[in-house]
């Protein structure tokens, strides 16, 4: 019986080891050996998640000649990790990845670390923050007293409580996208929704475009789904928004089923669209037949904006018809990722097809919770609590970046007018290595490739908006650590440099 449960092919492998050569050229003096680095970066795939736990690799003499090496060297890579932990083999069943014993198995998503094991470390992973108060509490209190019609139903709402549809319908209106109850569906978070329309639109196989890079834990979804990804370069490190000349090619070309956007405050790089961008790439996902999936979950996270300052509109709103543009909304960034309380905007059809496939995934979504958003967005305290979330997360941005740019100037980034992270080059160096060496020093990052297609961003990290003084400091004192740790250890050929203690 095989003990692998998912294969890697040489070509898919080595593509995924080319990624990672972007650290700085070693300095002259001792080298590590190639069955040593190579050895080195399939650990660090299995530790990202980028190459699954049990995963059967290629024979020994098929990855020799997809990296241009020695059957030796490889062999030698192999008889390495095998020694660490990192690989088991059977003769006549090959060889497949592992993970040493009483080490956590590595997640594909940015999951926050559990409380229980956060000590000692300052958790950069999960763009999300703590609760908002009173507000929170104001929520429940107000939910607990409407509980009594819902308590006497059956408890199952699959399209959503009428009272929380009707209120996203209204703030819908309200932004200039007139919009009717029957136009929601509520889901259990953001990744719900995106998760029901991918059922719906994108069988195996299917191609979805993305902006590249793009949110991981959606891409993470869609490779899990079976789906094609066809990534799409931003400009300008991402701060520049949409290349809609890429755009229109690749809608052209590769007619991919579906588009997954992140329009307001783009997460990983923080990117706005303009209006003319929205109206331009609308157009071309409608002259494409593409289904336009847009997440507006940062929609409420401007930082920067003057007062009187209109907002970009809806992409919905360059839809008027609703033939092309699905929206995703969620409460987790705005308010609190603990509600889980997401939703879908589309035609009244499609919702209706949403909610009947739904019968065979989550069936619906808590009621206390979807009561509680629909209190506070219609009886008040929803904007307070958003403003609130601004004030924070502007008070932890101007924290974070100038003590990045104090401990590690030669790190470079753009400074987002809104959202939750910040979109960061390592200055020549590895990601994934950074990420790697970070545990030991006490700082938790996602590495760039995990926004990204075939390993791509290797010289990348993300750092969110989420701690303020004097975590901010210490972290980026401690990624400063990493790095000099990842920068010696390429110069001397080694996994632990002179004058550092793992």
């Amino acid at each position: 019986m095989p003990q692998w449960t998912s294969t890697v092919g040489a070509a898919q492998l080595a593509r995924l080891l080319g990624s990672q050569h972007s650290a700085p050229a070693a300095a002259p003096g001792r080298r590590a050996p190639a069955y040593r680095n190579l050895a080195d970066g399939v650990r660090l795939l299995v530790l990202e998640g980028r190459v699954p736990v049990a995963a059967r690799l290629p024979a020994e003499r098929e990855l020799a000649a997809a990296l241009s090496v020695s059957r030796t060297t490889v062999a030698a890579a192999f008889d390495a990790l095998r020694a660490d932990g990192f690989l088991q083999s059977r003769r006549g069943a090959g060889s497949w990845t592992a993970v040493p014993p009483g080490k956590p198995l590595p997640t594909r998503s940015l999951d926050p670390l559990p409380p229980e094991s956060a000590a000692g470390i300052i958790d950069l992973g999960c763009a999300a923050l703590t609760a908002p108060e009173p507000w929170l509490t104001q929520g429940f209190h107000s939910a607990l007293g409407a509980l009594g019609p819902a308590a006497g139903t059956h408890g199952d709402f699959p399209a959503g409580l009428p009272a929380l549809r009707r209120a996203l319908a209204d703030r819908y209106t309200a932004r200039g996208v007139p919009t009717m109850p029957e136009q929601i569906m509520v889901t259990t978070g953001a990744m719900g929704a995106v998760a029901a329309i991918c059922r719906m639109f994108t069988p195996a196989g299917e191609r979805v475009a993305v902006e590249h890079p793009s949110y991981a834990n959606v891409l993470q979804l869609m490779r899990e789904a079976g789906v094609r990804l066809v990534p799409v370069p931003m400009l300008d490190n991402g701060l520049g928004g949409w290349d809609l000349a890429g755009w229109r090619r690749v809608l052209r070309e590769a007619a991919p089923r579906m588009a997954y956007v992140v329009a307001d405050f783009h997460n990983p790089t923080g990117a706005l669209a303009g209006d003319e961008q929205r109206r331009e790439l609308v157009a071309a996902a409608r002259a494409a037949g593409t289904v336009l999936v847009v997440d507006e979950t940062m929609a409420d996270l401007a930082l920067d904006r003057a007062p009187g300052e209109a907002a970009p509109r809806p992409v919905s709103g360059f839809d008027p018809g609703g033939s092309t543009v699905i929206t995703v909304g969620s409460a987790s960034k705005s308010f609190w990722a603990g509600m889980r309380i997401g939703w879908v905007r589309a035609t009244p059809d499609v919702i209706r097809e949403l909610v009947a496939r739904r019968a065979y995934a989550d069936l619906g979504t808590p009621v206390v919770e979807q009561l509680a958003i629909a209190a506070l967005m219609t009886e008040g305290g929803w904007e307070a609590a958003v403003e609130e979330r601004r004030e924070r997360i502007r008070e932890h941005r101007a924290a974070i970046v100038p003590a990045l740019r104090a401990h590690l100037p030669e790190w470079e980034f753009a400074v987002p007018s809104g959202g939750l992270t910040l979109w960061v080059r390592t200055g020549g160096l590895s990601g994934s290595r950074i990420a790697d060496a970070g545990e030991r020093f006490g700082v938790r990052v996602p590495s760039g490739p995990r926004f990204g297609v075939d390993g791509a961003f290797e010289g990348y990290v993300r750092i969110p908006f989420t701690i303020g003084e004097p975590a901010a400091s210490e972290a980026a004192a401690r990624l400063a650590a990493a790095a000099r740790f990842v920068a010696e250890g390429a110069r001397y050929g080694t996994q632990t440099p002179r004058g550092y203690t793992a």
